[in-house]
């Protein structure tokens, strides 16, 4: 059974719909319409996509690829707009659709006070539209198209509250470093169209062995491997869109966004697009050792070192964001190793359970008057059993606890990465083995200081305040001795109450916040145990995505795998585990029974904690070489080519000559009868004189 154009054209486009409706109509339809169109949209959108992955595993049905319109054709170049829709794709389009239409609901409780609630809606529809043209595209052109358009809604969304100075910093930083990387994705495609003569996948991916010998000629003595500028450029592209280091900065500070959007862009989708384009592109990958190599130790670096910066954060979304960057680095390290599979099903299962996370880090701020300090928390569990309970199992999800989703996916990637014998493997498996220790470490710190030991805050009311909101400062100086610290941004652009302070106790979230925090849960415990056998170690991926023989280490450790329950089993007796446990235990120690301890070890390690805090600097040398660089180099052209060459040569330049020639010219007209006549007589005699010299001479010839 063939699939229908017309359902992947209503998957596509139903989104899209209710943007323009909620963004156009929004005075007529109002909030409650608004919120309607977009989520009924997805709720289609979400529901075919489910029908077209039944189809394409258990239907029968074969991989579709087709054209639906020429977009433009120049010379033999011919560019369409279409689909190709294999279980790769299908599976992303459930992930995007699924995360997507419960972010909708969600937003409805989060946002229900802000004014620009409709607007809101509209961005994430469209937003989702954008994704979806990304994963079904059939072509590079397209693929651009929706790389571009996530790329420019999400600096809508991240400067949503275009009041607040520090979002606008955020979201100009997020579109200025995503150039950075699309401007290689671009040389990247570029590179396909010049070796490859097409810009459709189909036609390229077969045509990727003709690239084995193929170079590029830099210079007379310097030519580089084809299929690695070209691995190497589009994954350039990856790394803006992935924020993989070094281009990885616009990250944290997207968290001055709205929480859903921290959920749906930063979590579950955008950043996730990278992967799926490397994975998409393993035919090209496949050809070239260097350029996985440098895939590889991209990772690595990433998901170790990003991980240890979110160690010493205060705000609670900040935490999940150094978790992202942490984790994005493990699915890039399994691109690496040529364990495609391996990328995705992290991708899949860490699409649920950090949207869960992000979700229900929105509702304890939701709970807490918009305060997103954990300093100023703890002690939440008793007041808002469904957020701690759900975000606990997001958290072993993340920590990768046997039989939770996150440990299949991520204990297959280090198992991976330790099979590897690529160059820079051994490097990769410290880094990802090590940081495992590191994720568990800031996972369960988040879990205490926010909703276990003392309570951190008080409640003033409308009127009184907190006799003893010294305390609070107290209590927060040694659970973390960060006093003295800046308070950390507030998600809520009217947030008015000194820190730790609350009008109103802390409840639980409403069911349109908490409903999508269960409906997330459940993936974030069970998918991994029900798909690992197929996607990881049968065919399951088919021919989307291509390995060579030699790279097949998931291959190698199917040899290996005798059930998902046998795995789980066994994962309690391998090294990951007990790194987790003994950071359960450290953690446990530290903010459960002796809180004192974490200012002493901050203190201890003084110099280790301010490279962290500071993030090692990366945006600071940044901001000194290319933000001040930039400027300083914009003067110059000001002072010496605008205002000194242009306006001063050119321009005033030219006007000047012109009016000291005139000058000169304005002295010769004095006015007086004996000035003209000799002038006259002296014109006379020179012209005497030159015809004297010049005429004689022609007769003397």
């Amino acid at each position: 059974m063939q699939l229908s154009t017309s359902i992947l054209l209503t998957i596509a486009l139903a989104p899209l719909v209710g943007c323009l409706l909620a963004g156009f109509l929004g005075k007529p339809i109002g909030r409650a319409g608004a919120h309607s169109v977009t989520i009924l949209g997805l709720l289609i959108s979400c529901a075919l996509s489910f029908y077209v992955l039944y189809q394409i595993t258990a239907g029968g049905a074969p991989a579709y690829n087709q054209d639906i319109y020429t977009w433009f054709e120049i010379g033999r170049l011919h560019v369409s707009v279409g689909f190709m829709v294999d279980r790769l794709t299908a599976m992303m389009m459930v992930v995007v659709t699924f995360v997507s239409l419960l972010v909708h609901v969600y937003t409805i409780g989060y946002m229900a006070d802000d004014p620009g609630y409709q607007r809101f809606f509209s961005y994430i529809s469209l937003f989702t539209f954008a994704m979806l043209m990304l994963v079904m595209s059939n072509n590079f052109m397209q693929l651009f198209f929706g790389w571009e358009g996530v790329g420019l809604v999400s600096y809508l969304l991240i400067g949503f509250w275009y009041k607040r100075p520090t979002a606008i910093f955020a979201n100009l930083k997020a579109f200025l470093v995503n150039r950075v990387g699309d401007f290689g994705f671009l040389l990247g495609i570029a590179a396909v169209l010049y070796f490859l003569n097409t810009l459709d996948y189909a036609t390229a991916f077969a045509s990727a062995p003709s690239l084995i010998g193929k170079t590029l000629a830099l210079t007379a003595n310097t030519h580089w491997d084809a299929a690695t500028v070209i691995c190497v450029l589009l994954f350039v592209g990856a790394m803006g869109k992935s924020a993989q280091v070094p281009l990885h900065v616009w990250l944290p500070d997207s968290m001055e966004g709205p929480t859903p959007i921290s959920a749906l862009i930063h979590a579950a989708t955008m950043v996730t697009a990278g992967i799926f384009m490397v994975a998409r592109m393993s035919p090209f990958f496949e050809l070239s050792e260097g350029a996985l190599s440098f895939v590889m130790i991209i990772g690595a670096t990433g998901a170790l070192f990003t991980g240890l910066i979110g160690i010493v954060q205060n705000d609670i979304k900040r935490v999940v964001a150094y978790s992202t960057l942490s984790q994005l680095g493990y699915m890039t390290v399994a691109l690496g190793v040529s364990a495609y599979a391996g990328a995705v099903f992290h991708l899949m299962t860490h699409a649920f359970f950090k949207a869960l996370l992000f979700l229900g880090a929105g509702s304890v701020i939701i709970a807490m008057h918009h305060e997103q300090d954990m300093r100023y928390m703890g002690g939440l569990r008793k007041y808002m059993p469904i957020t701690w309970i759900t975000m606990w199992i997001g958290s072993l999800a993340l920590v990768a606890i046997p039989f939770t989703s996150g440990f299949y996916s991520k204990d297959a990637i280090i198992e991976a990465v330790g099979e590897s014998h690529r160059w820079g493997s051994g490097y990769a498996y410290v880094c990802v083995l090590v940081g495992a220790f590191v994720t568990a470490l800031y996972t369960f710190r988040q879990m205490y200081l926010t909703f276990h030991g003392k309570e951190r805050f008080v409640v003033v009311g409308h009127h009184g305040h907190a006799h003893d909101a010294h305390a609070v400062h107290h209590d927060v100086q040694a659970h973390d001795g960060h006093a003295d610290e800046h308070h950390a941004p507030s998600d809520d652009p009217h947030h008015a109450h000194k820190p730790g302070e609350l009008e109103h106790a802390p409840h639980e979230s409403p069911w349109v916040v908490t409903l999508p925090l269960i409906l997330l849960a459940i993936p974030s415990l069970l998918v991994g145990f029900f798909t690992i056998g197929p996607m990881l170690f049968g065919d399951w991926f088919g021919q989307a995505i291509h390995v060579e023989e030699a790279n097949n280490v998931l291959g190698e450790l199917g040899h290996e795998f005798h059930g998902a329950a046998a795995m789980a089993l066994h994962g309690f007796a391998s090294w990951p585990f007990a790194l987790v446990a003994l950071a359960f235990v450290i953690t446990t120690y530290i903010y459960l029974f002796n809180p004192a301890m974490a200012g002493k070890i901050k203190n201890a390690l003084k110099p280790l904690w301010t490279v962290l805090d500071r993030k090692y600097w990366v945006d600071d040398v940044y901001f000194a070489i290319f933000a001040r660089g930039g400027v300083a180099l914009g003067r110059l052209f000001w002072k010496a080519g605008d205002a000194a060459v242009i306006d001063g040569a050119m321009v005033n330049g030219s006007a000047g000559l012109v009016q000291r020639v005139a000058g000169g010219v304005r002295r010769l007209q004095s006015g007086y009868l004996y000035h003209y006549a000799f002038a006259m007589i002296l014109g006379l005699i020179l012209l005497l004189g030159g015809f004297w010299v010049f005429g004689s001479g022609q007769i003397g010839q």
